[in-house]
């Protein structure tokens, strides 16, 4: 290498060392050492959330129709090719009429006898909706909606709860004028101080809480007013087998006693409280179907049809006899042989692996 281009290679690194050494100190000066000052372009892909007021909602259009597409291709399989899935995930679509449109608060909402609680009926902002599908959805690959697409599935929602017409194109230009047809639109208070200053409407400053915290002398254990007698545990059958397939709730298995108690249910002859569910044996088929349940796996998987992944029965006819292939299918999760839709890694002990693989390789008998 010659004197000069030596030279010259020295010159640049020195200057790119001392570029960075400079952009450096000024980017950590207020907390130095830690990191870095973000880009323009960082803060703007994380800066993504869309207001009441519709700040941040970005530049776009979609129509009912388009809308229609995406939702078929992308968000039906989860919600129903209405918004009308009430086996996974609740209901999106229903419950609101064109009287709430006018009115401004869902009927339906004060009914009692009203079967469930839709997201239309509920839903009082439509940043809020916006904003949720943009982040959140598909839920396998959030974020990979265009602007233009979010737009669309939106208007295809607002069409469907009798807000728009079907040939109307949604965008950033007209959102604010459909804010005032949303069915729930006067259904949320916002005269309270929960949100800084009075630009959302709030009348007051004061909060709406009286409390004063605790500094001294505090309780630290807390004091049970009420419980369950023993002999009423399981009066109207088990709790679990009763509960819907949706969210992560689940009632208590009222087949076995109470973890702080030695008592059994009346009418159950249950093991031991104590005793773990993970102790199942090979051939125990209740105690592998009450495994599905505490793992939740019945929330995608029914044991006999399809529900956002395949029948358990399906599963056991594909892997008669591997059951240790099973347990690393269940543990480590997989995708793309039953669907695109896929089934994350479960946390969940080795040994409640083994035994619900175990079931399956016998061809999950009931």
């Amino acid at each position: 290498m010659s004197k000069w281009l030596e030279s010259t290679l020295a010159l640049l690194w020195g200057m790119v060392f001392l570029t960075c050494n400079t952009w450096a100190q000024t980017a950590t000066s207020v907390y130095p050492g830690l990191g870095r000052a973000a880009t323009a372009r960082e803060i703007a892909a994380w800066d993504i959330d869309v207001r009441a007021d519709f700040k941040g909602l970005p530049k776009g259009a979609g129509s009912v129709a388009q809308g229609q597409d995406v939702w078929e291709a992308k968000c039906a399989s989860c919600h129903g090719v209405f918004g009308e899935s009430n086996e996974v995930f609740n209901p999106v679509i229903g419950g609101v009429t064109a009287k709430d449109v006018a009115n401004g608060r869902v009927a339906n909402l004060a009914r009692d006898d009203y079967p469930s609680r839709t997201t239309m009926m509920k839903l009082a902002t439509l940043s809020t909706l916006w904003d949720y599908i943009n982040r959140a959805m598909p839920w396998n690959t959030p974020k990979s909606l265009q602007t233009d697409e979010v737009y669309a599935v939106v208007a295809f929602m607002l069409h469907l709860s009798e807000v728009v017409p079907d040939t109307f194109v949604l965008s950033d230009q007209n959102i604010a004028q459909v804010q005032q047809r949303m069915p729930n639109r006067l259904g949320m208070r916002t005269d309270h101080a929960l949100w800084p200053g009075r630009e959302w409407g709030s009348k007051t400053t004061r909060p709406d809480t009286a409390n004063t915290a605790c500094m001294q002398n505090c309780a630290t254990d807390p004091h049970v007013a009420s419980l369950l007698p023993d002999f009423a545990r399981n009066a109207h059958g088990n709790l679990r087998d009763q509960n819907r397939l949706v969210g992560p709730q689940r009632g208590a298995n009222t087949l076995v006693a109470d973890a702080n108690t030695a008592a059994t249910a009346v009418g159950a002859a249950p093991p031991s409280a104590n005793a773990s569910i993970s102790a199942a044996a090979p051939g125990n088929a209740k105690a592998v179907l009450a495994l599905l349940g505490k793992h939740n796996c019945t929330a995608c998987h029914g044991v006999e049809r399809k529900i956002v992944g395949p029948a358990l029965t399906d599963v056991a006819k594909k892997y008669p006899g591997q059951a240790d292939a099973l347990a690393q299918k269940i543990k480590n999760g997989g995708a793309g042989v039953w669907g695109p839709i896929p089934m994350p890694a479960q946390n969940l002990p080795d040994a409640d692996a083994q035994a619900i693989a175990a079931w399956l390789a016998r061809g999950a008998p009931r």
